[in-house]
């Protein structure tokens, strides 16, 4: 369910569902976010031929490699969502209007 929406603001909506077999935690699921973004690197210094293999892999299976980690990446960002949710009480709807706010803040987005 990738949305694209150009109302207001161009983004990138999506929904992925709170996994409901496992036990994750703060730090197991920390843990995991970094070992998923290490996996996004690593797919990303293959496309850039920065992996120091010798073996070249075409374009199209990098780019499918490449946004494969970037949803195991996604995937655990939101699980560890639900994790603060649930066990620290955290309130993530404000906390991204906190966000959007910060960005418009810097300049990184312009509101019109």
């Amino acid at each position: 369910m990738l949305r694209e929406d150009e109302n207001v603001l161009k983004t990138k909506e999506i929904a992925l569902p709170r996994l409901n077999n496992l036990t994750p935690t703060l730090e197991s699921t920390t843990l995991k976010l970094m070992e998923e973004a290490g996996e996004l690197a690593q797919a990303i210094g293959k496309f850039r031929g920065l992996s120091g293999e010798q073996k070249v892999m075409n374009e199209s299976r990098v780019v499918d490699l490449i946004v494969t980690e970037l949803l195991d990446v996604a995937q655990t960002a939101i699980s560890l969502m639900f994790v603060m949710e649930e066990s620290y009480g955290a309130g993530i709807g404000s906390a991204l209007e906190r966000h959007v706010q910060k960005l418009i803040d810097k300049g990184y987005l312009q509101v019109e």
